[in-house]
Order: C-alpha cells, then sequence, then structure tokens
C-alpha cells in the first residue's frame, strides 16, 4: 500500500500586503501551524476533514458547497482524478478563516499530495501558480499569490509579484521572485493576535480589487506606495532597525484602512498593541476579523493588551518549511 503524507505552513504578511495581487513586493514569514494531508488507497473516493467524512460518486457530488470539502474536491477537479479510488483525510492547526492562509495550506497540502500520487514533479513556482490558478478559478475566491507561494516556500521571504497584477494563467505569466531573507533575521519580535472572528478574505479584496481595475486612483496609488515601503521594509528588517519597520507597517495599514479594508476589532487590536508600546501593527492578512501583526520588542505589555482587547489566541511567527512531503511504500 502506498500512503502519502503531506503538510503546509499558515503565514503572516508583515509588510506590502495586499500588493502580492498587484504586482506589488510582500515580507511574510510562515508558522509553525500546519495544514496536513494523507492520501492512500481506497475502494471509493472519500474525503475526510477531521472527523466528517463524504463519498464522492457523481457528477452532483462534486458540487461546491462553501464548506469545508470543496478544496479537495475543487483540487480534483482541477486534477481530473474524479474517478480515483483514494481515501484523502485532512486537518488544520491553523485557525480557520483567520486571516493566516489556511486555505492555502490546505490547498497546498492536497495538491501536493495528490501531484506526487500522479507522479507530477512541479517546481515549487508551478505548484504555487496551480494552487493560485485553483483558489481564484474553481472555488472563485479574489485573492493575490502570497498565500500559495508561501504554502509552497515557506520561511521568511521577500516576494516580488511584478508582472503578475493581472493574474495571468501560469502557462503565458510570470513566476514571482522569492528571496529568503530568514538567514539575515535569526529572530523575529513579532506577535499575532487572532481578533476571533472569522472571515472570508475575498470578500475584503474584491471591492478594492474591482475599483483598481476601473482605474480608481487611491488604490492604484496607495497600492504603489504599499508596494515601496516593503522594499524599504526588507532593508529595516535586515538592518533590525525596527523603529523603522514599525513606522512602515503603520503607514501600510493607515493606507489599506483608508481604502476600507480594515474593520472595527481589527482597529481596536491595533490600538491596543500600539498603546501598549508596539512600534508598528497592522493586518496580518485581509480585514474586518482574522488577525493582525504587532512589532513589540518589549513583548510582555503588548500581550497583555491584545489579551484585554479579546484576542482568542496569540501566535509568534517563525520561518518554518514550505510544502513537505512523505511517501511509505
Amino acid at each position: 500500500m502506498k500512503l502519502i503524507r503531506a503538510s503546509a505552513p499558515g503565514r503572516c504578511g508583515i509588510i506590502g500586503n495586499p500588493t502580492d495581487g498587484y504586482g506589488g513586493t510582500v515580507i511574510s514569514c510562515s508558522l509553525e501551524l500546519r495544514a496536513r494531508v494523507e492520501v492512500k488507497p481506497s475502494d471509493s473516493l472519500r474525503i475526510i476533514v477531521s472527523e466528517s467524512e463524504i463519498e464522492l460518486s457523481s457528477t452532483e457530488d462534486f458540487e461546491l458547497k462553501k464548506d469545508h470539502f470543496d478544496i479537495p474536491k475543487a483540487i480534483l477537479q482541477f486534477m481530473e482524478m474524479t474517478g480515483e479510488g483514494l481515501e484523502i483525510r485532512s486537518s488544520s492547526d491553523i485557525p480557520f478563516c483567520a486571516g493566516l492562509a489556511g486555505s492555502s495550506a490546505t490547498l497546498a497540502a492536497i495538491y501536493g499530495a495528490l501531484a506526487a500520487w500522479r507522479g507530477i514533479e512541479d517546481s515549487p513556482y508551478m505548484a504555487a501558480e496551480k494552487i493560485h490558478r485553483i483558489e481564484q478559478t474553481i472555488l472563485k475566491v479574489q485573492c493575490g499569490f502570497q498565500d500559495h507561494y508561501m504554502a509552497v516556500f515557506g520561511g521568511l521571504q521577500c516576494m516580488d509579484f511584478r508582472g503578475k497584477e493581472d493574474c495571468e494563467p501560469y502557462e503565458t505569466g510570470v513566476f514571482a521572485s522569492m528571496e529568503p531573507l530568514a538567514s539575515f533575521v535569526p529572530e523575529l519580535p513579532f506577535i499575532l493576535a487572532h481578533t476571533g472572528i472569522e472571515h472570508n478574505s475575498g470578500n475584503v479584496h474584491r471591492p478594492i480589487r474591482e475599483r483598481w481595475m476601473a482605474g480608481d486612483r487611491d488604490v492604484i496609488e496607495g497600492y504603489t506606495r504599499i508596494s515601496y515601503l516593503a522594499r524599504q521594509g526588507k532593508k529595516a528588517l535586515i538592518n533590525r532597525d525596527w523603529k523603522t519597520l514599525g513606522n512602515l507597517m503603520n503607514e501600510n495599514h493607515e493606507i489599506q484602512k483608508g481604502l476600507g479594508g480594515s474593520g472595527e476589532v481589527n482597529e481596536l487590536m491595533i490600538g491596543a498593541a500600539r498603546k501598549a508600546g508596539a512600534l508598528g501593527a497592522k493586518l496580518a492578512g485581509a480585514g474586518q476579523g482574522g488577525t493582525i501583526i504587532a512589532l513589540a520588542t518589549d513583548p510582555e505589555p503588548v500581550l497583555t493588551s491584545l489579551k484585554e482587547a479579546g484576542a482568542t489566541q496569540l501566535l509568534f511567527p517563525k520561518p518554518s518549511p514550505g510544502l513537505q512531503l512523505e511517501i511509505v511504500n
């Protein structure tokens, strides 16, 4: 019997998000929290997500229903594996709809396992592009490229998405440029605070994307500026100039907030972090809930303040491996 195990990490955007969907630059760090999947032979096509299970046999069974089974269904459709005899079992440590790319990590883990099953040997770049295609065209989520590249590559990355603002198909579009930074920054003074509110990132991004496509000057100039802030942030991060990086993160957030990309609970958490001494605080992903990231060289007062503000989970970014595969024959 062949058994394939795969896992992929969540991520947090340090600075530059959400310009990954607009040809910009983003610095992002993976998390120790991971999505995991096991694939093995079965007499039918079965999907098990946590403790819930379904069996797929008819065309109707593959209809997407906005539940946890949509991701494996979409991947099976994309890979034309709807008639396979497989058991796909997935789980995740990453909070659901928390702005930490949990869905993309699950996509990466399942795609990686099924690609290995099929003997497909994609480069990490091609795997990231295919995962993005599945999320955008089959799951129909408005998304950039940060999540998919981070799920596959992991680590602490400076990512350049120039030439990818129109989200061209991977057959004709360019790859992102990935620059690992972890070796230059042995310690990261960041705290992640989950607001406890689940959100759909596509619902946050879609109205702003529509404005960008319509030529809205505020969006275009705002995202051009955020992309530049990320490139400045790379220098500050490598130099461990935390004050400068904090200021850049704050400006990044104010631009996104001004475009309608934040939310009341996000502002509450960000205000609590800054009041307690955080040098910078912003959205870690999309707004209207999810998770914020704070830069705190003295973390204890900030942790206390975030707890008092209602944070349901506190995490610490740590460069962790991207997509990992294990094949057991």
